[in-house]
């Protein structure tokens, strides 16, 4: 389903039964950045709803084999929450993304949204957004490596205090330059 993952991870469509391993992991993911209210705010944004009504645009990456540490949630290794936009036909949004720290700089996360990529353009979308919070200076590089723009800081994005930076990347532009450089 994924390709180009690491040896011991196979990816599948998000189901309702990986909420909870999910928001186990989302804390110690994240490093406790922003303290108790980021870990709050992280929570409230992966409910129920989205593992029920959004797992054929979702995806979740599985380590395969052998037990799974006590630190690892489970054998949970990465996921991304994603869906097509219902007002823009030619849009797919990307709502949140987590890879474990120890698969950091792996390719992971690439392969995720490589597969959230090839969806989006299957379903004739031909731009995907996301956002970050300001802070997320990881998120922000990583998505800029993958060829997104990315938006100046924009306050109150999700409401009071919840600043967000944006980015948008263009499938077509992308498709384009990745044949060009083959």
């Amino acid at each position: 389903m994924i390709a180009d993952l690491p040896d011991g991870l196979t990816a599948r469509h998000l189901a309702e039964d990986d909420h909870a391993q999910v928001l186990a992991v989302l804390d110690a993911w994240w490093g406790g950045m922003k303290g108790p209210a980021g870990a709050l705010e992280r929570s409230l944004l992966l409910p129920r709803l989205y593992f029920q009504h959004f797992t054929t645009t979702s995806f979740v990456v599985e380590r395969t084999g052998g037990r799974a540490e006590a630190s690892d949630g489970g054998q949970i290794a990465a996921f991304l929450v994603g869906f097509l936009s219902q007002t823009q036909p030619d849009a797919a949004y990307v709502h949140f993304v987590g890879v474990d720290p120890r698969l950091h700089g792996q390719g992971v996360g690439r392969a995720l949204y490589q597969a959230f990529f090839a969806l989006a353009r299957s379903y004739g979308r031909r731009y995907v957004h996301c956002v970050t919070s300001p802070q997320n200076s990881a998120s922000q590089a990583f998505h800029a490596r993958l060829g997104f723009t990315v938006s100046a800081s924009k306050p109150d994005y999700d409401g009071p205090g919840l600043d967000r930076v944006a980015f948008t990347i263009d499938l077509a532009e992308r498709q384009d330059h990745c044949a060009a450089t083959e």
